[in-house]
């Protein structure tokens, strides 16, 4: 993916907000990258710009050479529904169903879905497919939900802040989790935090503030979260 000059600007009474202002940024095929910057610095608009949940006041967004922001509602929508995976912060599973039958509300609009029972098996949980959410831990919740954006075979995985929620010991398992859906499925995952140690996960961590992107680092041997020190 590919974005220039990239601004979104939002009005708010007769006050216009500027909250990018000119990124430019590529997203390279099976990488996983981090966007990082601190509490309003547009990280999650970005987010939003590139999983196609809303669309630039200024500029240009293309995937795999596809001009994105000429497309009309009803194509935007095939876009998100055939090429993007989403995972959030607060797991946003449905109360009423099983983890099985979360997990299928993405595989039964995907174009080529796994079997929702084979994506919860990936993530470790084969013995809570028939679990509802309020019979799982945090981070069974999470990896429900990771479990439903992963079962779509998304080709880009957007994480916003997915371990937030989260103790220690669970952002650790979520983090190793999806560097290991990056690394075996070769998914690329882009996620961001407002956490420093985040960036010894990625390749590469792009540094947002104030709208725009301030600095990109490159990491030759990202670390298992595991192995991060997070005090």
């Amino acid at each position: 993916m590919q974005l220039k000059d990239v601004h979104r600007t939002f009005t708010v009474g007769e006050v216009k907000v500027h909250v990018l202002r000119g990124i430019n940024l590529e997203i390279l095929a099976r990488e996983l990258l981090i966007i990082k910057g601190e509490s309003g610095s547009g990280k999650s608009t970005l987010l939003n710009l590139i999983g196609g949940i809303d669309q630039p006041s200024q500029g240009f967004i293309s995937f795999n050479n596809r001009d994105l922001t000429g497309l009309d509602e009803q194509e935007i929508t095939r876009f998100r529904r055939d090429h993007i995976g989403f995972v959030f912060q607060f797991y946003n599973l449905v109360p009423t169903l099983t983890a099985l039958e979360n997990v299928a509300t993405a595989t039964e609009i995907a174009a080529r879905p796994m079997e929702p029972a084979a994506a919860l098996e990936l993530v470790g949980l084969a013995d809570r497919l028939h679990h509802f959410p309020s019979q799982l831990s945090g981070g069974e919740q999470q990896r429900v939900a990771v479990a439903r954006a992963l079962a779509k075979r998304p080709e880009l995985m957007l994480c916003d802040e997915p371990t937030g929620a989260l103790d220690q010991e669970n952002t650790i398992m979520i983090l190793e989790l999806l560097q290991k859906i990056n690394r075996e499925t070769g998914t690329t995952i882009v996620m961001i935090t407002h956490a420093p140690a985040m960036a010894q996960l990625a390749n590469r961590t792009a540094i947002i503030a104030d709208g725009v992107i301030a600095e990109i680092i490159t990491t030759a041997d990202p670390l298992p979260a595991g192995a991060v020190d997070w005090s």
